[in-house]
């Protein structure tokens, strides 16, 4: 009897010893309570972009940029919500938005009265040519 107590005091600790080795914590936790999206904890989640582009200053948020790159990937984006985000980037006259092969939205538009080519990725990156 006092073998098997012996036993079973072992086994109960070696097993929680291995419990706590698994729970170590890994990276920094944001400070003073701060949410991921200011400690930058999220930057490298692949996820919709959910920043508002500036009306106002077009191609000038991380959202809009003339020269960024879209990303291929299956976009979820309906063509009434790719139109909206692009009237939201400052884009006018939204027109020919065909998804491609490669899951970007691709069609024309204007920026400042000049004719652009616009796509939108499935983050909701925007970019013009």
């Amino acid at each position: 009897m006092r073998h098997q107590l012996a036993t079973l005091a072992f086994v109960a600790i070696l097993g929680s010893s291995a419990a706590y080795a698994q729970t170590t914590v890994t990276g920094k936790p944001a400070t003073d309570a701060e949410t991921s999206a200011k400690s930058g904890g999220q930057e490298s989640v692949t996820r919709p972009n959910t920043d508002k582009p500036d009306a106002n200053r077009p191609a000038t948020t991380q959202a809009t940029a003339a020269n960024a790159k879209l990303e291929e990937g299956a976009n979820s984006f309906t063509e009434g919500q790719t139109r909206s985000r692009l009237e939201q980037a400052g884009y006018k006259d939204v027109k020919e938005l065909k998804k491609d092969d490669k899951g970007i939205w691709r069609g024309a538009a204007t920026l400042n009265g000049k004719p652009v080519t616009v796509g939108v990725d499935f983050k909701g990156n925007v970019a013009a040519n």
